[in-house]
């Protein structure tokens, strides 16, 4: 597929994706919206990929949505509001929401801006890496909206409900130093891309049904009861000793204890029910 307002590269399988609308300091238009619901889609399906960087062009995130090019036009907004059911996520929903669907790890790399609906992306990663100096705002109260791109999945999963309620409720920027103070993101670096592919290449040593199962796991049963909880480990486990990449991790840790031995353990694609 062609691109026009991303760039999406891949090495080792690692997937970079890029919003690249620099002059417009990487703001959320139409086709941004639908490009990175169609990424993000693409990456769900692919079962050889094991992570996924997102991260924006030119020193800074997203500025957020741009109101010229979507909220000034009433066919626009309803496009991206649109769902046949209420409980189902829409197009504005979807493009943060889709992150934590891919079953590999999602790293935001944040710098620069990081205002209203590029923060709402930000949130739907696994891990958020900024800078000390990365400007962060769930800025929707200005233009008196509220956040509705699902980023509260994530929210309510990171900070208190005070803090939540405080970020959204003041439209307060905040830098990435007291954003990791409030618990908004993951780490502080100097260089946050460095460290995301320093984790990505990490990560990307381990089974990948492991990964899957983790991330999974994780997801469906943070807010979930104690049955469920334990329900879903239980079901993850046997997945995972049934499938073949869990004896591959177990010849490449005795591997580690062996110096002199030569033979390659490649893990295989994930299992295609995570």
């Amino acid at each position: 597929m062609t691109w026009n307002k991303l760039t999406v590269e891949e090495v080792d399988r690692i997937v970079t994706v890029t919003l690249n609308r620099p002059d417009k300091l990487n703001a959320l238009d139409m086709e941004m919206f639908q490009e990175l619901d169609a990424v993000s889609r693409s990456l769900i399906k692919r079962r050889d990929i094991r992570a996924v960087i997102v991260k924006g062009a030119n020193g800074n995130f997203s500025s957020g949505l741009d109101i010229k090019s979507v909220a000034t036009s009433k066919a626009k907004a309803l496009k991206l509001l649109a769902k046949w059911l209420p409980g189902n996520a829409n197009l504005a929903q979807r493009v943060s929401r889709n992150w934590r669907a891919i079953p590999v790890p999602v790293v935001a790399v944040l710098e620069g801006r990081c205002y209203g609906g590029g923060l709402q992306i930000a949130l739907g990663a696994d891990l958020r890496f900024a800078t000390e100096t990365t400007e962060l705002s769930i800025m929707e109260v200005r233009w008196g909206l509220v956040p509705d791109m699902g980023g509260l999945l994530s929210l309510r999963e990171i900070v208190g409900r005070d803090v939540a309620m405080q970020l959204t409720m003041t439209g307060d920027v905040v830098s990435g130093r007291v954003a990791k103070e409030l618990g908004l993101i993951t780490a502080v670096h100097d260089d946050p891309l460095s460290a995301a592919q320093a984790f990505c290449q990490q990560v990307s040593q381990a089974s990948p049904d492991a990964i899957a199962a983790i991330k999974h796991s994780t997801n469906r049963s943070w807010l979930s009861s104690e049955r469920m909880l334990l329900a879903r480990e239980t079901l993850s486990q046997i997945r995972l000793l049934l499938g073949k990449n869990f004896f591959i991790a177990g010849k490449r840790q005795r591997q580690t204890s062996d110096p002199d031995s030569s033979k390659q353990y490649d893990y295989q694609e994930r299992q295609s029910f995570w």
